[in-house]
């Protein structure tokens, strides 16, 4: 895990982010990246202005609720996984996805994509596999499989 193994030491990162964003402090490293995230999905601004329930609350599946912070940590996934070009194909698959579903639609496919690859893996004890990805979001898309 990025910053440790605790879930709360992993979410003070989005929240101590988004209170530097807040007051206007100048944002260090990864903070920029999270920020951007953050503004681009209002629906968690709330939760991460208060620190202490942002901190502690539980989102069970069983409720019909995502986790806020391994949403926003995909997003952040999602981008490092472009700007390194990895897994092969993943640019131009993203391209073709904005094309088509605009620039959030196509981060959601990807993201949905990349959360689903990690339950998968999560399930079955292992870690994540990558190459999970690309035929995920050739199939959300409606595009045949690739010939391997």
């Amino acid at each position: 895990m990025l910053y440790g193994s605790k879930r709360e030491t992993y979410r003070q990162v989005f929240l101590d982010s988004w209170r530097a964003y807040q007051e206007g402090r100048p944002l260090e490293g990864v903070q920029t990246r999270i920020v951007a995230v953050i503004l681009r999905h209002p629906e968690y601004h709330a939760l991460l202005s208060d620190a202490s329930h942002g901190l502690e609350q539980d989102f069970p599946p069983e409720q019909g609720r995502s986790n806020p912070y391994m949403h926003l940590s995909l997003h952040i996934g999602l981008e490092e996984m472009l700007a390194l070009g990895q897994p092969a194909g993943i640019v131009d698959l993203f391209d073709s996805a904005r094309r088509k579903l605009g620039e959030t639609g196509a981060e959601h496919l990807f993201v949905d994509c990349l959360g689903e690859m990690m339950w998968q893996a999560q399930r079955a004890g292992r870690s994540p596999e990558l190459t999970a990805l690309l035929p995920c979001v050739r199939r959300g898309l409606g595009l045949p499989e690739m010939a391997g």
